[in-house]
């Protein structure tokens, strides 16, 4: 005899998240819905929703970190509960950061006796690292203006206009100046010489960039450290110098280990770098180094007791997780300098590859430089049927997500597509790239330039627009 029952409601083996009416009825959007659902229909529900976005390995708009070893993807995981803040409760998570900090000022070669900590912090990524440096150059010469009676009220930063968008959020948040020196077509960094005669007693520091985020070119910081040094012995003055090395700063001491852009010139007090790009780390991560503890005012750190210990703390916000810390770490011991130097290697041997298939085109100028970030920057020849912007869009189609945009002032004529090469970027998607760029430049010549569709536009308004015209003089024949 065979015996059977009937399943019920509340027999979950037979329940399919498809087949449940969670996923029949929409969720509110804007309001936290009134009734729990199951685990698994809220997993799918996001999951299918996160389907529609891009595909981050073919992101290439972004310098941020989009793969890392599963070894390194299981730490993260393990340690994702860890409040970076709670240095008593995780003392090992802190010597961590406090190995990955000496490491990375030993990179930047800063000038450390034998057994001599280094000065520095982790952040949640430069912009963080960015306000914390500027704080500190704030606080400095405020400082030395009351000491010596002058007024301290109108600070300022000279800059490139090629900076990040972080500048611009530092100087409006705490009410510093931020003076720009222009770019110009042909050259979209920051001209140390421009740059120095824009300097005066209101000057808290001049901001170089290694590594600019619109073509990938290093400024010049040793001609700046220079004349900037010049300037200051005629003065009287003793402006510093901030490296934004963001981007850079993880690939200068591999790839160009000669280059002199770090504590190796004695008025760079300050440089960030970001773990999250070419330091090879998920986003999160940035860090902030400082030449000396007198580069530091003591002022702006703060002690606190009530997790258990005197904890010192230099950051804008408080808790954060350990997660990236720790992958930060895992990077820097995993890879070693050898490590870091073949991946900067192939990263900069794929740009060429890239670079050389866009050249065969015949269609585009290369705005990038062969040194620098490992990325390519380009526009097209002749834009007169279509422009960057319709290449950006119609290679959508094929995955890849490539911005276009405009050069700031006063290079704003000059607009640009821009390829970031990633650890994760290898030949075969370079090749496939260029194969892809070529079909969508076939098919955007195939389409009707824009003064064409322009002027058929405007030509079919005025056709319209007689046509009524005729039609009311027709209608009102005869009318008085």
């Amino acid at each position: 005899m065979v015996l059977s029952r009937a399943a019920s409601e509340s027999d979950q083996s037979i329940h399919s998240t498809f087949a449940s009416r969670y996923v029949r009825t929409s969720l509110p959007r804007f309001r936290m819905p009134e009734n729990s659902i199951p685990k698994e229909a809220a997993y799918q529900i996001i999951n299918d929703e996160l389907m529609l976005d891009g595909n981050p390995r073919l992101n290439l708009a972004s310098f941020v970190t989009t793969w890392m070893e599963p070894e390194c993807d299981k730490l993260i995981m393990d340690s994702i509960n860890k409040n970076y803040v709670d240095m008593d409760e995780y003392p090992v998570t802190t010597e961590l950061q406090n190995r990955c900090v000496n490491m990375i000022a030993h990179l930047f070669n800063a000038p450390l006796g034998e057994s001599e900590a280094a000065v520095g912090v982790g952040t949640v990524g430069s912009s963080e690292a960015i306000m914390l440096a500027g704080l500190a150059f704030k606080r400095k010469w405020q400082n030395k203006r009351k000491a010596q009676g002058l007024p301290c009220d109108k600070p300022n930063i000279v800059t490139g206009a090629n900076v990040q968008v972080c500048w611009e959020k530092f100087a409006r948040y705490f009410e510093v100046e931020l003076k720009e020196v222009k770019l110009s077509e042909g050259y979209y960094v920051m001209d140390p010489a421009k740059a120095v005669e824009m300097v005066d007693e209101n000057t808290i520091c001049v901001a170089a960039i290694l590594g600019s985020t619109l073509n990938g070119e290093f400024e010049d910081v040793k001609l700046l450290n220079d004349l900037l040094t010049e300037k200051n012995a005629k003065t009287g003055w003793d402006t510093p110098i901030h490296v934004d090395a963001a981007s850079g700063g993880f690939i200068a001491p591999f790839l160009y280990p000669e280059l002199e852009w770090d504590f190796r010139l004695p008025l760079v007090k300050s440089i960030n770098a970001s773990g999250h790009k070419y330091g090879l780390v998920y986003a999160g991560i940035g860090w902030s180094i400082w030449r000396s503890k007198e580069d530091l005012p003591e002022e702006l750190i703060f002690h606190i007791n009530y997790l258990g210990a005197d904890q010192p703390t230099f950051t804008l916000n408080f808790s954060k997780g350990s997660s990236q810390i720790i992958a930060q770490y895992y990077q820097l011991i995993r890879l070693g300098f050898e490590g870091y130097r073949n991946i900067m290697e192939n990263c900069q041997e794929n740009a060429m590859v890239l670079k050389t298939g866009l050249e065969q085109s015949g269609r585009f100028n290369i705005v990038s430089k062969d040194d620098g970030v490992p990325l390519v920057a380009f526009s097209l020849k002749d834009n007169s049927r279509h422009d960057e912007f319709a290449v950006s869009e119609f290679l959508r189609r094929f995955g890849w997500i490539i911005p276009a945009y405009t050069m700031p002032a006063d290079a704003q004529h000059i607009t640009v597509l821009r390829v970031v090469i990633r650890e994760d970027f290898s030949r075969t998607l370079a090749e496939r790239l260029v194969l892809d760029i070529e079909k969508a430049l076939h098919e955007l010549d195939a389409m009707p330039c824009k003064k064409d569709m322009e002027n058929q536009i405007t030509k079919s308004a005025a056709t319209a627009w007689m046509k009524l015209v005729e039609k009311s003089k027709s209608k009102n024949k005869g009318i008085c």
